[in-house]
């Protein structure tokens, strides 16, 4: 039986673990972010796990600091109150764990207290600490992501390991689905922790400090990638980048979006002949059936978004668009942040 818990979430990521806690009954108190403004209505939206917790009944609380005083004991007596109800249902369990997915609030040593408390984490740590480990893996070309479980510590990730699951990147997998598929790990691995807790045979290693690499959260200054490379890096890129911010390029001139791509079987380089000049330096050069060349090898354009349109296979573009003969494709980091 798994014991009861203190949910601290926010985004998305989070919400399969949630919603395996509730499903249990196991879920003392959720605790996420303030609803804050977003998308282009500017609107007041909850997060999604608020959106999930208000929608299932469960106790929240939003608060702008969870180690306030106020909050932090309204935390410290939903888990005085669990310990209770367990102990009167003859559920005899050693206190109430903390549960920490993408939260975006860093929590104090004091509300940490006396408390198990882990986090899940969307990459094998020591590998990709940081905001962005996802979209990291993928546009470094890493061939294996996974989520670790690990202890809360004052450094960011840097918490001994429970437990962790691998996954294999997909050939033309995105960083949004590789998201998805990384958080639908989540449930089982928790869970094993969970257990092992409550058993009292719960392990852990230490991470090894050499081996740690940082994930910097993305901006829209990412928003490009380097052709000179060769395809597998390429196509690393430029799908680690879908959904957000996304990978600009120009296409015979016109800006555009290359949101997926593969790297292509062995090919001949196009020619230049029909584009009338030989292709610049910096550019390389796309086939109407979507080969970009790259410094080494090629990839195979999938899906792209035009400015303020929607997302295209590439092949119903190309027709639209009229693309006949080879075109120059180039793409560079902005000067500033856009």
């Amino acid at each position: 039986m798994l014991p009861d818990v203190v949910f601290f979430g926010s985004g998305a990521f989070g919400l399969p673990v949630l919603r395996m806690l509730a499903e249990a009954g196991r879920v003392a108190l959720v605790v996420s972010q303030p609803d804050r403004v977003a998308g282009r209505g500017k609107q007041i939206t909850p997060t999604p796990v608020s959106e999930f917790a208000l929608g299932h009944g469960l106790p929240l609380i939003r608060p702008e600091d969870c180690n306030s005083q106020t909050d932090s004991e309204l935390i410290r007596t939903a888990a005085a109150a669990a310990v209770d109800r367990a102990a009167r249902d003859g559920r005899a369990q050693p206190g109430v764990v903390f549960v920490v997915i993408a939260f975006g609030q860093k929590m104090s040593p004091e509300l940490l207290s006396d408390v198990f408390s882990i986090n899940l984490h969307g990459s094998l740590l020591p590998r990709w600490r940081g905001a962005a480990p996802i979209q990291r893996a993928l546009m470094e070309g890493d061939p294996v992501a996974g989520v670790s479980v690990i202890a809360l510590a004052e450094r960011m990730d840097a918490g001994v390991v429970y437990a962790e699951e691998p996954l294999a990147i997909g050939p033309s997998q995105t960083s949004g689905e590789l998201h998805d598929a990384l958080s639908e790990l989540g449930p089982d691995v928790v869970a094993s922790v969970l257990h092992m807790w409550r058993r009292g045979d719960i392990n852990a290693r230490a991470q090894d400090e050499s081996r740690a690499t940082r994930a910097r959260k993305l901006s829209k200054a990412d928003a490009w990638v380097d052709l000179s490379m060769d395809a597998y890096h390429v196509r690393a890129r430029i799908n680690g980048l879908n959904p957000w911010p996304g990978c600009a390029v120009e296409i015979d001139g016109a800006p555009m979006q290359i949101r997926r791509c593969e790297v292509a079987a062995a090919v001949a380089a196009p020619t230049d002949s029909a584009a009338g000049t030989g292709t610049p330096p910096g550019a390389s050069t796309l086939t109407p059936d979507g080969i970009l060349t790259c410094g080494t090898g090629a990839v195979r354009i999938l899906e792209v978004q035009a400015a303020g349109g929607r997302i295209l296979p590439f092949t119903a573009w190309a027709h639209g668009a009229r693309i006949i003969a080879p075109v120059q494709v180039t793409s560079a980091a902005p000067t500033a942040e856009l």
